[in-house]
């Protein structure tokens, strides 16, 4: 176990702010523009994740149809980004909690733009398989450290609201994703319009100066690693921007209690106090992955592989693209009123229902209404998720413990994308069967084996 140090705080309002936890002068905090500023420059570089992640759903399709890929390639292409998601969930996204929050946000937003400009110009299927797996780990990072970062800058009666607006903008990207295939594909100019597609993705990079002017590094992280005078000062520099737009002094901070390390082991994700999460939040993990990318990766492929054409396909795809923004509008307004744990297990089993359903409809408007309403709940359920899972560890190894867990949802994406491939062509109910099963699975763990969360200070959680 690493050395730890008590940070306590004082309740004496004379007392010096040095001697009060950055913690407890974060939970004070009334939510301002100073929140809203963040978590837009957050939002920036999710956004072009989000766009990257889903925008090969759409592309298969038209890939699959240009005779580019095959449909067993595809399945490959996806497998590709989920394997290197895996890698960088855990390797990247856990050296955030060494190099610190900022440092691996704007270098995994750089890394992941640069592979999917070159997967623009990639010859062939082997090509294009391997540079999405490239892109695939800065995208693993990004994932990890968006969720960890916003929940360390937000007070704790906020935060789960504020990953439900960063999932809301982010999600946006999804129709936009939709809408850009659509005008694009079936384009010449210079090169197939696919590959314009790609290059918009990785556009993203060009924002990574605007952050690194502009991004604050998590003082709640430079606290926990024992980095006090920086802490303090980016502290400082917040409470009085506050402080200036509010126009009147801060609230008294509250007792709050920090353990300081200067690292945090992988393995002690496996001591008494943190076992049990790390083993449930695996496999809620590898359950909720089936369920959430079995449809919104493979949704325009269901309708082609079931008598749809290529036009008809897309159109689809971007009705059910309109309504993920819908999901985390939902989640703003309810992750505060209900908790979390709770929501995720009822959210599970709507999941689980509605995609039966599905596997059943045949006319346009059925298509249309259920695949909506299953893609608003999928992300309503990934506004609740995302908020919750980065609540259950330590900051000290908040991005560790989350990359580690997190990281098994991508070995369960590679697994579970190769066996919705093989499954489809005997039929939607059996691929609906299996991600029904997954998200039940998904319902039980969480209801019987997560904590509550909701309006409880990070630094109590982790106790």
């Amino acid at each position: 176990m690493p050395e730890k140090q008590s940070v306590s705080v004082s309740t004496d309002n004379s007392t010096s702010l040095e001697s009060v936890s950055v913690a407890a002068r974060i939970e004070r905090l009334p939510i301002c523009g100073f929140h809203r500023r963040f978590l837009g420059l957050i939002t920036i570089g999710a956004w072009y994740e989000v766009f990257d992640l889903f925008v090969t759903a759409y592309l298969g399709a038209a890939l699959q149809t240009f005779h580019f890929l095959s449909l067993s390639q595809f399945s490959f292409l996806i497998a590709a980004g989920f394997v290197g998601m895996y890698i960088g969930t855990n390797i990247l996204g856990m050296c955030s909690d060494y190099i610190g929050r900022r440092t691996a946000f704007i270098g995994m937003l750089l890394f992941y733009s640069v592979f999917s400009i070159a997967a623009a110009f990639a010859p062939n299927a082997q090509v294009l398989i391997f540079l999405r797996f490239l892109a695939g780990i800065g995208i693993g990072g990004q994932l990890v450290i968006v969720d960890t970062y916003v929940s360390e800058i937000v007070p704790s009666r906020y935060r789960g609201r504020y990953v439900a607006i960063s999932q809301l903008c982010s999600f946006t990207a999804v129709p936009v994703a939709a809408l850009i295939t659509s005008q694009l594909v079936p384009t010449h100019w210079i090169m197939s319009g696919w590959r314009w597609v790609m290059i918009f993705g990785g556009s993203g990079s060009v924002f990574a100066w605007m952050l690194m002017r502009r991004l604050r590094e998590s003082p709640r992280w430079l606290e926990c690693v024992g980095r006090h005078e920086e802490a303090d000062a980016a502290m400082t520099r917040i409470e009085a921007e506050v402080k200036r737009e509010i126009g009147k002094p801060l609230p008294s901070p509250l007792p709050l209690k920090v353990e300081v390390a200067t690292k945090m082991p992988l393995r002690e994700l496996w001591e008494p106090a943190y076992r049990s999460r790390t083993i449930m939040l695996t496999v809620f993990q590898i359950m909720q992955t089936i369920g959430f990318y079995g449809f919104a990766n493979w949704a325009p492929t269901y309708l082609l592989n079931s008598g749809k054409n290529l036009g008809q396909s897309l159109n689809f795809g971007f009705i059910f693209a309109l309504m993920y923004p819908v999901g985390p509008i939902i989640g703003t307004l309810t992750t505060e009123r209900f908790e979390r744990k709770y929501a995720l297990v009822m959210l599970s089993l709507l999941m689980a229902a509605v995609g039966m359903i599905f596997a059943f409809t045949t006319s346009t408007a059925e298509i249309v209404v259920i695949g909506a309403l299953l893609t608003v709940l999928s992300s309503w359920f990934a506004s609740i998720f995302h908020a919750y899972q980065a609540e259950l560890f330590p900051t000290r190894a908040r991005a560790t413990g989350v990359g580690f867990t997190y990281g098994f949802s991508r070995i369960s994406a590679v697994f579970s994308t190769l066996l919705i491939g093989f499954l489809l062509p005997h039929g939607l109910l059996k691929v609906f069967l299996f991600i029904g099963s997954a998200m039940i699975c998904a319902a039980v763990t969480v209801g019987l084996w997560g904590p509550k969360t909701n309006s409880v200070a990070l630094e109590n959680i982790s106790h």
